[in-house]
């Protein structure tokens, strides 16, 4: 019987996020700014504006293209990856593929396509997602199985976002309706400090639009955004998902359309073709919990991120945590005795301020953790970690190049001498 011969294990190379940009996020409805836009034409925005601003990366050395949306019909269906790399102009010989973690979905298409890279299957890729929650509303033709409620797997409540985090309330006592509106008004407060301060803008990429009433015009801007907003103002708001509720539309995240992508590459690659190094992945984790109360799941993954990192929640200086409640967040930072109002968190705001087109939420987490980076180079390690529908959640831990104890394994002298 034949044996194989010995090999050496795979050396796993490191994975570095080259940059990131999204689009403008816009309200998810008939007169928000992408009323008339196509959902995979906001996702090529986002790939022609990364090759734009990296010249020197040749389109053809980009191995993979994984682009997420949670609600894959009509103009955000097909085989996203693909349609878009074609639609961007990429070179018919770049694959493609679509993923759908839910809200998690670029966030899985980042760490899909890291982890092919840390094994050597491919140097460069793009990753990122879309969400046109106005032309397809989260859920919309969904069939779930009739055995989710008939076999009691799920609660019937637990497929509605709004009621899970209701249910996070009840759970957790703690976890106040007032500590929730404080929260909701920080993010709005957060979120108009860093656009004024001029931390949003370099991130964007401006986007065409046509209206059949009104022509042409372009989207520069974050729509989403309630400037001014009041601790008294949204306690006078409805609880919509339940009478005497403690959610409302100040404490989520509002409908959004929006796409977001990011250029990944191998640290060696980066280094050969010139690509800046933002950020280095150091782990990533998901985790289910239970689906009536979804917005926990980030405190498990959380756990084993760290774990696989060989790190701790003190090591963590900055959170990029997804707002899709005020209670899930609030719910993270109990359980990592974090302070509401811990300046590490969010610091250019979140979610219930910005919007959350699903499943391109997570690229925008990973961007805005970059230029965090730059901003703070005493910081070394920070993480981006989000809840995701029907009972998880998911995070990945990144180191700061600027931290003077980074250590690039590889620099482009390095690359030289090997070609020598």
């Amino acid at each position: 019987m034949p044996t194989a011969s010995a090999r050496p294990a795979p050396r796993v190379r490191r994975v570095v996020f080259v940059d990131g940009v999204r689009t403008p996020f816009g309200r998810a409805r008939k007169d928000g700014i992408y009323a008339h836009t196509r959902a995979d034409d906001l996702a090529v925005k986002t790939v022609r504006e990364l090759l734009r601003r990296h010249p020197e990366l040749a389109p053809e050395r980009i191995d993979e293209v994984a682009i997420a949306a949670t609600t894959q019909q009509g103009d955000q269906g097909l085989t996203l990856g693909r349609t878009v790399g074609v639609l961007a102009g990429l070179p018919r010989t770049v694959p493609g593929y679509a993923v759908d973690r839910m809200c998690a979905g670029a966030m899985t298409a980042v760490t899909n396509v890291a982890a092919a890279i840390g094994v050597g299957a491919q140097d460069v890729a793009l990753a990122g997602g879309v969400e046109h929650m106005g032309h397809h509303p989260m859920g919309f033709d969904a069939d779930p199985n009739p055995r989710f409620l008939s076999e009691r797997l799920v609660a019937n409540d637990a497929l509605n976002m709004g009621v899970t985090a209701e249910n996070l309330h009840d759970r957790f006592p703690a976890l106040t309706r007032e500590r929730a509106d404080a929260y909701g008004v920080a993010s709005q407060d957060k979120y108009a400090a860093a656009l004024a301060a001029g931390k949003i803008d370099p991130d964007l990429v401006p986007v065409a639009l046509r209206d059949p009433e009104h022509g042409w015009g372009l989207a520069t801007a974050d729509e989403p955004p309630r400037p001014g907003t009041t601790v008294e103002a949204i306690q006078k708001l409805a609880t919509p998902f339940r009478p005497g509720g403690r959610v409302t539309a100040g404490t989520a995240a509002p409908l959004t359309d929006g796409a977001a992508s990011c250029l990944l590459a191998a640290e060696d690659t980066a280094a050969e073709l010139g690509l800046p190094t933002r950020m280095r992945m150091v782990s990533f984790a998901y985790a289910g919990v239970e689906p009536e109360i979804m917005g926990i799941g980030p405190v498990p993954a959380t756990v084993k991120a760290l774990e696989r990192a060989g790190l701790t929640i003190e090591d963590i200086g900055l959170f990029e945590i997804n707002e899709a409640f005020a209670v899930q967040v609030l719910a993270f930072l109990d359980a990592f005795g974090i302070a509401d109002d811990d300046p590490r968190v969010n610091p250019y705001g979140g979610a219930i301020a910005v919007g959350h087109p699903l499943a391109s939420s997570g690229v925008r987490l990973m961007t805005q953790l970059a230029r965090q980076f730059e901003e703070h180079p005493e910081v070394r390690y920070g993480l981006t970690t989000m809840c995701v529908g029907l009972g998880q959640g998911g995070t990945v831990i990144w180191e700061n190049p600027h931290h003077p104890d980074y250590e690039p394994t590889v620099g482009p002298t390095d690359i030289e001498e090997d070609a020598k």
